[in-house]
């Protein structure tokens, strides 16, 4: 009974230290927090059932990557592959700032017009920049979770950034 509960501890750990991340990483592939949520719950059930045959550590978290990456990808498959229409982006010319409310509107019209412009993006550059920028994982880790060289992350990441900067420029957005 003492290895039912070292694998519950295991399993503990696991969840606690990986969720946050997984979360963040499925936020940035879906857009909705709850969403993200369940996907992740969903990723945690399954390396429950089959934890007795997976790894544990940093493989594990390579492990749940894969899955809440996948779980995401055909979420938005089922959603649409490409989004028919995106709202247009409107800017108002700047006004002062000093209005919290008006800076609070803005800065929710920014994080908007960058998950939409981060959504243009080809599905294999968006996953290296998802991971790397708000998984907050190094190359190297990347390259282990994707499955790909080293260099090949580097290469995505710049190409992702510079199309997200291309895509940021044809309209106004606010960075508080």
């Amino acid at each position: 009974m003492s290895s039912d509960l070292d694998t519950e501890e295991e399993f503990d750990d696991i969840y606690h230290q990986f969720f946050p991340v997984l979360v963040k990483i499925v936020y940035r592939i879906t857009g909705s927090v709850s969403v993200s949520e369940d996907l992740c719950q969903e990723a945690f059930i399954r390396y429950y059932e089959r934890r007795d045959k997976l790894p544990g550590g940093d493989q594990a978290k390579f492990w749940l990557i894969r899955v809440v990456k996948n779980l995401a990808y055909n979420h938005e498959k089922r959603k649409g592959r490409e989004r028919v229409a995106y709202e247009k982006f409107y800017h108002e010319p700047k006004r002062d700032l000093t209005n919290e409310g008006e800076k609070a509107v803005l800065e929710d019209e920014s994080k908007k017009a960058v998950q939409e412009a981060l959504m243009k993006i080809p599905y294999k550059l968006r996953m290296v920049l998802i991971l790397k920028e708000y998984g907050e994982m190094d190359y190297k880790d990347i390259a282990a979770s994707l499955k790909i060289s080293e260099g090949n992350v580097k290469v995505r990441v710049f190409r992702a950034r510079k199309l997200l900067s291309e895509y940021l420029e044809k309209g106004d957005v606010y960075v508080p």
